[in-house]
């Protein structure tokens, strides 16, 4: 077994919550929306399964005061809780923090849309995470592995994973019958999901929803597609503007 130190905390991006992980060493990073600061706790221990999994043991958890009301639990299950004094952070992770907003905030400002539903934006997280993790670390413990190939075992291949740029327009089949109803639905491609197969998650223009495909039908966006885009998200919450807010500050 090998020992791993975690460092943990709360991300807000325009005031969603992300509880967000980190490892020393490997610099795999972690993270998953979540709709409130008490579940935070089981969130994270359930991310640590995916290191046992590897034959790494957690030794040591470094978080903030948020996490104070947890410190007995994650100690009955072996692991130390290291809680930082008052008005402290724990460096590696907020410096983690700081690059994912990065990512997010020039992603953001690609993307043609006048509007953004919540769930583009909390894809918009998950798929600058997904790209960290796919690239060897220059502080990580080995000089070619990527922190993906370290924890989860699988590698990215360019010609299936590179396909699809995120926020590009395609056509997604759906359930369908024998009737003359439609089969596909546009779609926006959001990040791939990692498999050997090379599937994407899609938004769907249609419901919001997200859904997980093998592949999709490559579309240009041409700009009679914005308005679609723009009246298909009016029933959820939309943003006009990326605030990177924390709860008190800019972070």
């Amino acid at each position: 077994m090998r020992n791993v130190n975690l460092a943990v905390d709360i991300m807000y991006i325009n005031e969603i919550p992300f509880v967000i992980m980190t490892s020393w060493a490997i610099h795999f990073g972690m993270a998953e929306l979540i709709k409130n600061e008490k579940i935070s706790t089981m969130i994270a221990l359930n991310q640590i399964e995916a290191y046992k999994a590897r034959g790494f043991k957690i030794c040591r958890i470094l978080a903030d005061g948020q996490f104070e009301h947890a410190q007995k639990h994650i100690e009955q299950i072996g692991i130390i809780l290291n809680i930082t004094s008052w008005d402290e952070h724990v460096q590696e992770i907020e410096r983690f923090i700081r690059t994912v907003k990065i990512r997010v905030w020039a992603i953001f400002n690609t993307l043609p849309f006048e509007q953004y539903p919540n769930r583009l934006i909390v894809e918009t997280a998950y798929n600058a995470i997904f790209w960290l993790n796919c690239f060897p670390h220059k502080d990580g413990i080995h000089p070619t592995l990527s922190p993906r190939m370290i924890i989860t075992g699988s590698t990215i291949d360019y010609n299936k994973h590179c396909a699809l740029q995120f926020s590009t327009y395609v056509q997604v089949h759906e359930p369908h019958n024998n009737s003359l109803l439609l089969r596909t639905t546009g779609a926006i491609a959001l990040s791939p999901s990692g498999n050997m197969q090379g599937g994407y998650y899609f938004m769907s223009l249609t419901s919001g929803k997200g859904s997980s495909e093998t592949n999709g039908q490559y579309c240009p966006c041409q700009p009679k597609l914005l308005p679609l885009c723009t009246n298909s998200w009016r029933h959820v919450r939309n943003i006009r503007a990326l605030c990177l807010w924390t709860k008190k500050a800019i972070s």
